[in-house]
Protein backbone atom coordinates (compact mmCIF):
# COMPACT_ATOMS: atom_id res chain seq x y z
CA UNK A 1 0.00 0.00 0.00
CA UNK A 2 1.55 3.40 -0.99
CA UNK A 3 0.20 6.46 1.52
CA UNK A 4 1.47 10.19 0.72
CA UNK A 5 2.16 10.98 4.24
CA UNK A 6 2.29 14.97 2.74
CA UNK A 7 -0.16 16.52 0.46
CA UNK A 8 -2.32 19.64 0.88
CA UNK A 9 -5.88 20.91 -0.48
CA UNK A 10 -7.41 24.41 -0.20
CA UNK A 11 -10.07 26.05 -2.21
CA UNK A 12 -7.63 29.29 -2.35
CA UNK A 13 -4.48 30.80 -1.12
CA UNK A 14 -5.34 32.72 1.63
CA UNK A 15 -2.31 32.66 3.60
CA UNK A 16 0.45 34.67 5.84
CA UNK A 17 3.98 34.50 6.12
CA UNK A 18 6.74 36.93 7.28
CA UNK A 19 6.91 37.92 3.33
CA UNK A 20 3.34 39.08 3.67
CA UNK A 21 -0.23 37.72 2.37
CA UNK A 22 -0.25 34.75 0.08
CA UNK A 23 -2.94 35.00 -2.42
CA UNK A 24 -4.49 32.94 -5.45
CA UNK A 25 -4.01 34.39 -8.72
CA UNK A 26 -4.77 32.00 -11.86
CA UNK A 27 -3.81 29.44 -13.23
CA UNK A 28 -1.69 27.53 -10.42
CA UNK A 29 0.02 31.41 -9.73
CA UNK A 30 -0.19 32.83 -6.34
CA UNK A 31 1.50 36.06 -5.16
CA UNK A 32 3.52 35.90 -1.82
CA UNK A 33 3.33 40.00 -0.78
CA UNK A 34 4.57 42.01 -3.37
CA UNK A 35 5.88 39.00 -5.38
CA UNK A 36 4.25 36.61 -7.95
CA UNK A 37 5.15 32.66 -8.68
CA UNK A 38 3.95 29.48 -10.22
CA UNK A 39 3.09 27.38 -7.22
CA UNK A 40 1.90 24.85 -9.79
CA UNK A 41 0.84 24.01 -13.04
CA UNK A 42 -1.83 26.01 -14.48
CA UNK A 43 -4.35 23.19 -14.49
CA UNK A 44 -7.27 25.24 -13.96
CA UNK A 45 -8.13 28.69 -14.21
CA UNK A 46 -8.62 29.02 -10.79
CA UNK A 47 -5.20 28.18 -7.99
CA UNK A 48 -7.05 25.49 -6.27
CA UNK A 49 -6.35 22.30 -5.38
CA UNK A 50 -9.44 20.17 -4.26
CA UNK A 51 -10.10 17.08 -2.88
CA UNK A 52 -11.25 15.51 -6.17
CA UNK A 53 -8.00 16.40 -7.71
CA UNK A 54 -6.18 15.36 -4.95
CA UNK A 55 -7.80 11.44 -5.12
CA UNK A 56 -7.89 11.99 -8.95
CA UNK A 57 -3.71 12.15 -8.47
CA UNK A 58 -3.95 9.36 -6.15
CA UNK A 59 -6.26 7.26 -8.37
CA UNK A 60 -4.11 7.85 -11.33
CA UNK A 61 -0.50 7.18 -9.33
CA UNK A 62 -1.81 3.78 -7.75
CA UNK A 63 -1.51 6.01 -3.92
CA UNK A 64 -4.23 4.14 -1.32
CA UNK A 65 -4.15 6.66 0.78
CA UNK A 66 -3.14 10.23 1.69
CA UNK A 67 -1.95 12.87 4.43
CA UNK A 68 -3.66 16.33 4.28
CA UNK A 69 -1.77 19.14 6.19
CA UNK A 70 -1.97 22.80 6.39
CA UNK A 71 -0.23 25.44 7.60
CA UNK A 72 0.38 29.44 6.83
CA UNK A 73 1.54 29.50 3.68
CA UNK A 74 -1.59 28.24 1.71
CA UNK A 75 -4.07 29.80 5.01
CA UNK A 76 -6.10 27.66 7.08
CA UNK A 77 -8.80 25.43 5.80
CA UNK A 78 -9.73 23.40 8.61
CA UNK A 79 -13.50 23.12 7.64
CA UNK A 80 -12.85 22.53 4.25
CA UNK A 81 -10.16 19.30 5.42
CA UNK A 82 -12.84 18.17 7.76
CA UNK A 83 -15.48 18.18 4.99
CA UNK A 84 -12.85 16.28 2.86
CA UNK A 85 -12.52 13.67 5.01
CA UNK A 86 -16.37 12.99 5.37
CA UNK A 87 -16.66 12.58 1.53
CA UNK A 88 -13.26 10.23 0.99
CA UNK A 89 -12.64 8.31 5.01
CA UNK A 90 -11.02 5.78 3.26
CA UNK A 91 -8.90 7.59 1.40
CA UNK A 92 -7.91 10.95 3.75
CA UNK A 93 -6.29 11.15 6.87
CA UNK A 94 -6.51 15.12 8.29
CA UNK A 95 -4.33 17.28 10.36
CA UNK A 96 -5.94 20.11 11.65
CA UNK A 97 -3.98 23.80 11.33
CA UNK A 98 -3.31 25.63 14.38
CA UNK A 99 -1.36 29.16 15.40
CA UNK A 100 -0.59 29.00 19.73
CA UNK A 101 1.12 32.23 19.84
CA UNK A 102 -2.10 33.94 18.95
CA UNK A 103 -4.64 35.50 21.78
CA UNK A 104 -6.81 33.16 23.10
CA UNK A 105 -5.27 30.02 21.16
CA UNK A 106 -6.38 27.45 24.13
CA UNK A 107 -9.53 28.08 23.46
CA UNK A 108 -9.33 27.69 19.86
CA UNK A 109 -7.59 24.51 20.19
CA UNK A 110 -10.40 23.38 22.27
CA UNK A 111 -12.85 24.02 19.30
CA UNK A 112 -10.79 22.17 16.67
CA UNK A 113 -10.56 19.00 19.41
CA UNK A 114 -14.03 19.10 19.56
CA UNK A 115 -15.07 18.22 15.81
CA UNK A 116 -14.05 14.18 15.15
CA UNK A 117 -11.95 13.59 12.45
CA UNK A 118 -8.18 14.59 12.78
CA UNK A 119 -5.66 12.79 13.65
CA UNK A 120 -3.11 14.99 13.96
CA UNK A 121 -1.76 18.99 14.45
CA UNK A 122 0.10 20.81 12.01
CA UNK A 123 2.54 23.11 13.10
CA UNK A 124 4.25 25.11 10.12
CA UNK A 125 7.26 26.85 12.23
CA UNK A 126 9.43 27.95 9.30
CA UNK A 127 10.79 31.18 9.44
CA UNK A 128 10.99 31.77 5.65
CA UNK A 129 6.94 29.81 5.19
CA UNK A 130 5.38 29.71 8.75
CA UNK A 131 4.78 30.77 12.38
CA UNK A 132 8.23 31.67 13.21
CA UNK A 133 8.23 34.34 10.10
CA UNK A 134 5.04 35.84 12.30
CA UNK A 135 6.42 35.42 15.00
CA UNK A 136 10.48 36.05 15.71
CA UNK A 137 10.47 35.35 19.34
CA UNK A 138 8.50 31.85 19.00
CA UNK A 139 10.25 28.72 20.85
CA UNK A 140 8.49 25.40 21.15
CA UNK A 141 10.27 24.27 24.21
CA UNK A 142 8.61 27.39 26.28
CA UNK A 143 6.58 26.83 29.02
CA UNK A 144 3.52 28.74 27.91
CA UNK A 145 3.56 25.98 25.20
CA UNK A 146 3.43 23.05 27.62
CA UNK A 147 -0.46 22.88 27.62
CA UNK A 148 -0.41 21.98 24.08
CA UNK A 149 1.93 18.78 23.64
CA UNK A 150 -0.09 17.45 27.07
CA UNK A 151 -3.51 17.94 25.29
CA UNK A 152 -2.39 16.75 21.25
CA UNK A 153 -0.91 13.61 23.43
CA UNK A 154 -3.98 12.77 25.78
CA UNK A 155 -5.99 13.20 22.32
CA UNK A 156 -3.99 10.62 20.34
CA UNK A 157 -2.79 12.64 17.55
CA UNK A 158 0.54 12.68 16.30
CA UNK A 159 1.89 16.36 16.01
CA UNK A 160 3.93 17.26 12.56
CA UNK A 161 6.62 19.69 12.55
CA UNK A 162 7.49 21.64 9.48
CA UNK A 163 11.06 23.35 11.45
CA UNK A 164 11.98 24.94 7.84
CA UNK A 165 16.14 25.51 6.65
CA UNK A 166 18.89 23.68 8.08
CA UNK A 167 20.20 26.91 10.86
CA UNK A 168 17.60 28.89 11.00
CA UNK A 169 15.62 30.01 13.81
CA UNK A 170 12.65 27.70 13.38
CA UNK A 171 15.40 24.85 12.87
CA UNK A 172 14.84 24.06 16.91
CA UNK A 173 15.62 20.55 17.43
CA UNK A 174 17.07 20.61 21.06
CA UNK A 175 13.32 21.97 21.63
CA UNK A 176 11.69 18.97 19.64
CA UNK A 177 14.14 16.64 22.06
CA UNK A 178 12.88 18.26 25.05
CA UNK A 179 9.03 17.67 24.06
CA UNK A 180 9.74 14.19 22.54
CA UNK A 181 11.31 13.39 26.10
CA UNK A 182 8.68 14.67 28.47
CA UNK A 183 6.22 13.35 26.09
CA UNK A 184 7.24 10.06 25.24
CA UNK A 185 3.53 8.65 24.06
CA UNK A 186 3.13 11.59 21.73
CA UNK A 187 4.16 10.87 18.30
CA UNK A 188 6.06 13.74 16.11
CA UNK A 189 6.72 13.84 12.79
CA UNK A 190 9.66 16.49 10.90
CA UNK A 191 8.86 17.41 7.62
CA UNK A 192 10.79 17.33 4.56
CA UNK A 193 13.74 14.72 5.88
CA UNK A 194 15.21 17.88 8.38
CA UNK A 195 15.62 20.41 4.45
CA UNK A 196 18.97 18.81 3.26
CA UNK A 197 20.69 20.36 0.76
CA UNK A 198 23.68 20.89 -1.44
CA UNK A 199 24.62 24.55 0.67
CA UNK A 200 24.00 22.54 3.72
CA UNK A 201 26.17 20.11 2.75
CA UNK A 202 28.52 22.02 1.90
CA UNK A 203 29.15 24.26 5.57
CA UNK A 204 30.01 21.37 7.84
CA UNK A 205 28.54 23.70 10.66
CA UNK A 206 25.19 23.59 9.00
CA UNK A 207 25.82 19.75 7.73
CA UNK A 208 26.27 18.86 11.08
CA UNK A 209 22.95 20.60 12.80
CA UNK A 210 21.51 18.43 9.97
CA UNK A 211 22.71 15.02 11.39
CA UNK A 212 21.67 16.11 15.14
CA UNK A 213 18.06 16.73 13.88
CA UNK A 214 18.07 13.36 11.82
CA UNK A 215 19.40 11.66 14.83
CA UNK A 216 16.21 12.49 16.73
CA UNK A 217 14.67 9.95 14.69
CA UNK A 218 16.82 7.19 17.18
CA UNK A 219 13.70 8.17 19.83
CA UNK A 220 11.35 6.23 19.85
CA UNK A 221 8.47 8.19 18.81
CA UNK A 222 9.89 10.66 16.54
CA UNK A 223 9.73 10.50 12.69
CA UNK A 224 10.86 12.22 9.07
CA UNK A 225 8.59 12.32 6.05
CA UNK A 226 10.34 12.85 2.99
CA UNK A 227 8.03 16.11 1.18
CA UNK A 228 9.66 18.55 -1.20
CA UNK A 229 13.45 16.71 -1.41
CA UNK A 230 13.46 17.07 -5.60
CA UNK A 231 12.82 20.96 -4.81
CA UNK A 232 16.16 21.36 -2.61
CA UNK A 233 18.06 20.53 -5.41
CA UNK A 234 17.28 22.55 -8.55
CA UNK A 235 20.25 21.94 -10.47
CA UNK A 236 19.45 18.23 -10.94
CA UNK A 237 16.64 16.46 -12.18
CA UNK A 238 15.28 12.96 -12.62
CA UNK A 239 16.16 10.44 -10.89
CA UNK A 240 17.59 13.25 -8.50
CA UNK A 241 20.58 11.20 -7.02
CA UNK A 242 21.23 13.54 -4.60
CA UNK A 243 18.27 13.19 -2.87
CA UNK A 244 18.44 9.19 -3.23
CA UNK A 245 22.06 10.11 -1.03
CA UNK A 246 20.23 11.98 1.30
CA UNK A 247 17.53 9.42 2.08
CA UNK A 248 19.67 6.78 2.24
CA UNK A 249 22.14 8.55 4.66
CA UNK A 250 19.18 9.08 6.81
CA UNK A 251 17.55 5.90 6.81
CA UNK A 252 20.86 4.43 7.38
CA UNK A 253 21.18 6.63 10.56
CA UNK A 254 17.84 6.01 11.89
CA UNK A 255 16.19 3.05 10.14
CA UNK A 256 13.51 2.64 7.65
CA UNK A 257 10.68 2.52 10.33
CA UNK A 258 11.10 5.88 10.71
CA UNK A 259 10.58 7.44 7.30
CA UNK A 260 7.60 8.22 5.95
CA UNK A 261 7.46 8.80 2.57
CA UNK A 262 5.55 12.13 1.25
CA UNK A 263 6.04 14.47 -1.54
CA UNK A 264 4.51 17.72 -0.57
CA UNK A 265 1.81 18.00 -3.56
CA UNK A 266 0.89 20.08 -5.20
CA UNK A 267 3.57 22.27 -4.42
CA UNK A 268 6.03 19.53 -6.15
CA UNK A 269 4.27 19.50 -9.14
CA UNK A 270 5.84 22.16 -10.77
CA UNK A 271 9.11 19.85 -10.75
CA UNK A 272 7.50 16.32 -11.55
CA UNK A 273 4.04 14.72 -11.96
CA UNK A 274 2.74 12.57 -9.53
CA UNK A 275 3.36 9.33 -11.11
CA UNK A 276 6.97 10.76 -11.38
CA UNK A 277 6.75 11.13 -7.69
CA UNK A 278 5.81 7.82 -6.93
CA UNK A 279 8.29 6.45 -9.65
CA UNK A 280 10.99 8.17 -7.83
CA UNK A 281 9.99 6.87 -4.37
CA UNK A 282 10.46 3.57 -5.72
CA UNK A 283 13.63 3.97 -7.18
CA UNK A 284 14.80 5.76 -3.91
CA UNK A 285 13.68 2.81 -1.55
CA UNK A 286 15.52 0.20 -3.79
CA UNK A 287 18.35 -0.45 -1.66
CA UNK A 288 16.05 -1.69 1.19
CA UNK A 289 14.04 -4.99 1.85
CA UNK A 290 11.07 -5.54 0.42
CA UNK A 291 9.10 -5.39 3.62
CA UNK A 292 11.45 -2.40 4.54
CA UNK A 293 10.35 -0.81 1.22
CA UNK A 294 6.76 -1.69 2.32
CA UNK A 295 7.09 0.54 5.61
CA UNK A 296 8.91 3.44 3.63
CA UNK A 297 6.08 3.80 1.32
CA UNK A 298 2.99 3.57 2.76
CA UNK A 299 2.76 1.20 6.30
CA UNK A 300 5.06 3.63 8.52
CA UNK A 301 2.20 6.45 7.65
CA UNK A 302 -0.81 3.82 8.67
CA UNK A 303 0.99 3.57 12.12
CA UNK A 304 1.85 6.55 12.62
CA UNK A 305 -1.15 8.53 11.71
CA UNK A 306 -3.72 5.98 11.92
CA UNK A 307 -5.71 3.51 9.38
CA UNK A 308 -8.53 5.29 9.54
CA UNK A 309 -9.37 8.85 9.20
Amino acid sequence: MLVDAHAHIFPQVRGLIGAGPTRSLGYGRIAIGAEETQLFPPYGEKTVFTPEMLVANLDWAGVERAVLLQGTFYGECNQYVLEALERYPERLIGAACFDPWTPRSRAQFGRIVAHPGFRALKLECSEATGLCGLHPEAKLDAPELEWLWEEVEKVGWTLVLDLGAVGSRSYQTNAVRAIAQARPKLRIVIAHLGQPRPQVEDDLKLWRLWIEQIDLGRMPNVYFDTASLPAYVPGEDFPYPTTARYLRQAINRIGPAKVLWGTDQPGLLSHLNYTQLVKLAQLHTQFLSAREREMVLGGNALKVYGSHA
